[in-house]
């Protein structure tokens, strides 16, 4: 079969492209990215592609959605240039990434459960001027969330939390609600939330409008990371495929 790919008749770049909604730029671009292995020429210098850069261009798109246009592109000029194992490399990357993101799901829905009325421990007590009790100054808040202070007075600018200022220092004083709406912040902008949406979910918690805004958003990250995993299944069929089609396979 992988003889029948190689000798088949010769396609022009419109063939490809026809198939796929794409432009013969596009074609031409995916060639000298690596995407597709290097075209024949005509005697007057045409390009000339065959059976075996339809698989490869099959198998680029199909790799796209689960992968991202940027690891794709690095895994077709692997296996195109013979680093097989890089490609799993890279796949295999891919695939802990996606085990990444499930976690921080994962994290994110024990978030929720966190914004049950006690749920949440108080801060530790502190000796000496201090905030007072149940209230957090933004330097220790912020090392608690690993982050910068100043990332949490950019979450203060967009509304995910409003410390009150402790009349004393004039410092920024983070109470329970606070430390629960910073952490609720935090595992959704690792979900790669925009803050906007954030701080839309969190004046809804506030509000006591109910926690549905947020169990939406959950399903909907569900259903991503689901269709995320589908994509990545097609895309290692065909590539699994195309690997089999290669002159040193045929």
């Amino acid at each position: 079969m992988g003889k029948n790919l190689q000798s088949g008749g010769r396609l022009r770049p419109v063939d490809l492209a026809r198939g796929h909604g794409l432009s013969t730029q596009a074609i031409r671009n995916y060639e000298e990215a690596g995407i597709l292995p290097a075209a024949g020429r005509t005697p007057h210098g045409y390009r000339t592609y065959t059976a075996l850069h339809a698989a490869a261009l099959r198998t680029f798109l199909a790799l796209v959605p689960g992968h991202g246009h940027r690891t794709a592109t690095s895994i077709m000029r692997a296996v195109n240039q013979g680093s097989v194992e890089e490609a799993f490399r890279l796949i295999d990357e891919s695939h802990a990434g996606l085990l990444d993101d499930r976690r921080t799901l994962q994290a994110v829905e024990s978030a929720l459960r966190d914004l049950e009325p006690g749920a949440e421990p108080a801060p530790a007590a502190t000796s000496g001027p201090g905030p007072g009790p149940g209230g957090m100054f933004v330097g220790p808040l912020a090392r608690r969330l690993g982050i910068r202070p100043a990332t949490l007075r950019k979450w203060e600018h967009a509304g995910l939390v409003r410390p009150r200022r402790d009349p004393r220092t004039g410092y920024r004083v983070y109470d329970e609600a606070d430390v629960r709406d910073a952490r609720l912040a935090r595992q959704l902008r690792r979900g790669g939330y925009p803050l906007e949406q954030i701080a839309a979910l969190v004046a809804h918690v506030r509000a006591a409008g109910g926690l549905e805004p947020l169990a939406a958003a959950l399903s909907d990250w569900h259903g991503r990371l689901s269709a995320r995993g589908r994509a990545m299944l097609a895309g290692a069929a065909e590539l699994e495929a195309y690997l089999r089609e290669l002159p040193e396979n045929g």
